[in-house]
């Protein structure tokens, strides 16, 4: 078998159902560059999610120094310290480096953590012997592509630009979720801000997996009504 050529196998993979269900809009769709929203959206996503993991931290940090003058160091809980906020953002946007295009999703959920369902199914296709051309070797199918790549530098520019709004809502404003205060207080028009309100719930795989399943029943009782059907003309001759 030859191997199987990138416009070739999409169009397998469409008629097999990987992005079944996905709007006329959205197939023309499956390379893109992200927005600001779904930049914005991100960026939120994981600081919010570092500072959640470090937040019940009972450790306490003196800060300043003992001088002649006999001024005391002052004792802060790290939980509420500068330098638990410095230590979040330090490589915040290399993380979104872990981030892969699930070209199969709508919208910014397309943007997840994790192999997608298209590469997974490609690499079912190596996996039974089938040679796959994607224009780049298979030991670089799992580098970050040109929209994460994207995504990683727009979140520096982002964090760059709103790096005080990020420490004035990490002082002030913690009883607001980052998103609403950063990304629809202070980085995007009000009309802009749609991708913030898609949520990711697997409904889409789980409906997808049903129909599959229910055509694959069909397709078994169609093969057992033909060679039914087969066997009884045999019997009449």
């Amino acid at each position: 078998m030859g191997p199987v050529r990138l416009e070739m196998l999409l169009f397998l993979l469409v008629v097999n159902g990987v992005w079944a269900g996905t709007p006329k809009q959205e197939d023309d769709d499956t390379e893109r560059l992200p927005s600001k929203c779904e930049v914005c959206k991100l960026l939120s996503m994981e600081l919010q999610e570092e500072l959640s993991r470090t937040g019940r931290s009972r450790e306490v940090l003196e800060l300043g120094q003992v001088l002649d003058t006999g001024k005391r160091k002052r004792h802060v809980p790290y939980s509420v310290s500068e330098t638990r906020l410095e230590e979040a953002l330090e490589n915040l946007c290399e993380r979104i480096l872990d981030y892969s295009v699930h070209a199969e999703r709508k919208g910014s959920l397309r943007y997840a953590k994790g192999q997608s369902q298209t590469m997974a199914t490609l690499r079912g296709l190596v996996q039974k012997g089938v040679k796959v051309d994607l224009g780049i070797p298979l030991e670089l199918w799992d580098e970050p592509s040109v929209e994460v790549t994207f995504l990683k530098k727009q979140c520096e520019t982002m964090l760059e630009e709103f790096e005080d709004v990020v420490g004035d809502w990490y002082f002030h404003h913690q009883e607001q979720p980052l998103q609403r205060f950063l990304c629809e207080g202070h980085v995007l028009p009000a009309s802009e801000t749609e991708c913030l309100r898609e949520t990711w719930t697997g409904k889409e795989v789980t409906e997808k997996a049903d129909r599959r399943e229910e055509e694959d029943e069909e397709e078994e009782e169609e093969m057992k009504e033909t060679t039914g059907h087969a066997e009884h003309d045999l019997e009449d001759l």
